[in-house]
């Protein structure tokens, strides 16, 4: 027997004592109550006087009767507890002794008839959903640690495989020219990796806080655009913009700014040469809404489903153009900012990603010089 299933005996069997006093205490004086007064009312009825020995003999009688009810009644609620609270107790400790272990696949199954209905049912419903709960943070967990294990072994091993390459004595010049490039490339792209895991963990464990501020929304929109000027030229990709002047918000810019330069990259990284991106900024009552088109491949809806979580790439083949954590940035920061976005995409035909935020009050707009 271990010392921890012996303290718990002792513990049953004090509390087992304590249960039978206080029905010995509660029991004694219900009798004694009720003898009181039956010995009263016959000795006041029928005149009849009791001897010393019949009160002796009374009061014994009386206290065997005590010492068997509060046995009888600490058995009956020892019985009854077995079944409706140490049963229930212990199933609900046996899976949460699993849960402790790293089984998140437990459940307490339903407690039948009157048991279930004592409360106990509500409880193991309350466990199986945090169970569940568990069970899938697990997941994500695990899911989250293989995709940066391959995330981070990708540009090490190019790097490796072109270093190696450039250690070759005899290598043309255009060739290590262009494996350097190659180690340069893959390296800003370790390099954004860590940046983005940094920035998103800071953000889902509230270590990042919004600054706000009142700013034209079209500026900035028209700012971060600019800044992939490079880019839509070289794929000579057009831009369309229509962005609605003097649209005031209330937000943290620079959190924003990863919104946008994010929505941005994505649309010009998927669209083919020759395509087209638009930008539009529109006002609809107390919210400006941002809405960010392309013509590029577009997704089904079933990786749409997914494409805000981290690391998903539904897009296989544009895989080594990212790493999963864009649109992951983008939720968490537009859900921290009290905003909205949704997307809608038809594979073949692109894809556009709409952005809602609360505009500032009308009042801040007529204060603004």
């Amino acid at each position: 027997m271990s010392e921890e299933t012996a303290v718990r005996r002792r513990k049953r069997l004090l509390a087992a004592m304590r249960r039978y006093v206080v029905f010995f205490l509660l029991i004694a004086f219900v009798i004694s109550c009720c003898m009181l007064l039956f010995l009263h009312t016959m000795q006041a009825s029928l005149e009849i006087t009791f001897t010393e020995k019949d009160i002796r003999t009374a009061a014994i009688l009386t206290m065997g009767n005590v010492l068997f009810l509060s046995f009888l009644c600490t058995v009956v609620d020892a019985i009854c507890r077995r079944f409706t609270v140490e049963r229930p107790v212990r199933r609900i400790i046996n899976g949460a002794e699993k849960i402790m272990r790293g089984d998140f696949s437990a459940r307490i199954e339903p407690l039948p008839g009157i048991v279930g209905e004592d409360g106990f049912d509500v409880i193991i419903d309350y466990f199986n959903r945090m169970a569940e709960e568990l069970s899938g943070v697990e997941t994500l967990r695990t899911d989250f640690i293989a995709n940066v294990s391959h995330e981070l072994k990708t540009p090490l091993a190019v790097m490796r495989n072109y270093g190696t390459m450039l250690q070759s004595p005899d290598l043309p010049d255009a060739r290590r020219i262009e494996y350097a490039k190659a180690i340069t490339e893959q390296s800003r792209r370790l390099a954004d990796l860590i940046t983005n895991i940094l920035k998103l963990n800071r953000l889902e464990n509230q270590q990042i806080y919004p600054a706000t501020k009142r700013y034209d929304l079209g500026e900035q929109l028209a700012e971060c655009l600019l800044k992939f000027e490079s880019t839509w030229e070289k794929k000579n990709i057009d831009i369309e913009t229509d962005l609605e002047e003097e649209v005031f918000v209330e937000s943290d810019d620079e959190l924003l700014s990863l919104v946008w330069n994010n929505l941005f990259s994505n649309a010009l990284k998927f669209t083919e040469p020759g395509g087209t991106v638009s930008v539009t900024l529109k006002t609809e009552g107390e919210f400006a809404t941002v809405k960010v088109t392309d013509t590029g491949c577009g997704i089904s809806p079933e990786i749409g489903r997914h494409i805000f979580e981290k690391f998903y790439q539904g897009d296989t083949s544009h895989a080594t153009q990212g790493n999963g954590l864009g649109l992951a940035l983008v939720k968490r920061v537009v859900d921290i900012v009290g905003g909205d976005i949704t997307a809608r995409s038809e594979v073949g035909k692109g894809s556009t990603f709409t952005v809602s935020l609360r505009r500032a009050a009308d009042g801040d707009l007529q204060k603004d010089p």
